[in-house]
């Protein structure tokens, strides 16, 4: 674990430091769970913000990681920066909002929250086309020291995480997560996906973490680019369905 994370750090020092941050960010979302009562939607309002660190500080070390791979590194410099900007804004926004009980998603209460609300889909669709742009990077560029395989992987995943990114704007047009009922009500543990009726956040979730499912897959298992690509498009048929699935209104465990 050293040796990987010195490794990370010396690929992308800017996002690698990013990531610890939203590691501790995390660490101390989680302990307010233990200090602090307050309730959103049902469940204890540090819990959305906790994920949300943890998810920022995963997306960063695996830019981080396989941007290494590129030739552009100017490009990878611009980005770094954006990434900091956009997940510094989504992360104040979400955690202030949550420390005052109150929602930062689908929050359209007052001018100012709603404000917030839209600017925070602007920020992360500007994160995900130019996540998109450095997928067309990998294309671009064909050569690389690693084998194809792996390679394969990256731009597959960069994929999916764009497409599913996007699907997040579904939710965003219908301030609402759930098909079928209000937010809120039971869920499951620790993740709070409904029990009970279609939640949009599922595909969502793997969609995005393709990011790095499909590079680990990739590398540690995959001996070819075309069982990545296999891989790949069974793993968004699956994706796709569970998103058909929530927009029925059917929970995951039905």
């Amino acid at each position: 674990m050293k040796a990987f994370l010195a490794e990370l750090k010396r690929r992308n020092t800017l996002l690698y430091w990013y990531g610890v941050l939203s590691f501790v960010g995390a660490f101390v979302c989680i302990l307010m769970t233990q200090l602090s009562d307050t309730i959103v939607l049902g469940i204890n309002a540090w819990i959305k913000p906790a994920k949300f660190f943890i998810s920022v500080a995963l997306y960063c070390w695996t830019m981080g990681w396989i941007m290494h791979y590129l030739i552009a590194q100017h490009k990878v410099k611009k980005f770094s920066k954006m990434v900091l900007l956009v997940m510094t804004y989504e992360l104040f926004v979400i955690t202030w909002q949550a420390a005052n009980g109150r929602l930062s998603h689908f929050n359209t209460t007052t001018i100012f929250y709603r404000l917030l609300f839209i600017f925070m889909g602007v920020a992360i669709s500007v994160l995900a086309a130019w996540t998109g742009y450095i997928g067309y990077l990998f294309f671009k560029q064909k050569k690389f020291m690693v084998p194809d395989a792996y390679i394969w992987s990256i731009r597959l995943g960069i994929i999916l995480f764009v497409i599913f990114g996007f699907e997040g704007g579904v939710m965003g047009v219908h301030l609402a997560h759930t098909v079928g009922a209000p937010d809120g009500g039971e869920g499951l543990p620790g993740i709070n996906w409904s029990q009970r009726y279609g939640d949009l956040r599922i595909a969502h979730f793997f969609g995005m973490h393709a990011l790095q499912i499909l590079p680990l897959f990739g590398f540690f298992i995959a001996k070819s680019a075309r069982i990545v690509q296999v891989f790949a498009a069974v793993y968004f048929l699956l994706t796709t369905l569970l998103f058909i699935q929530a927009a029925m209104g059917i929970p995951l465990l039905f």
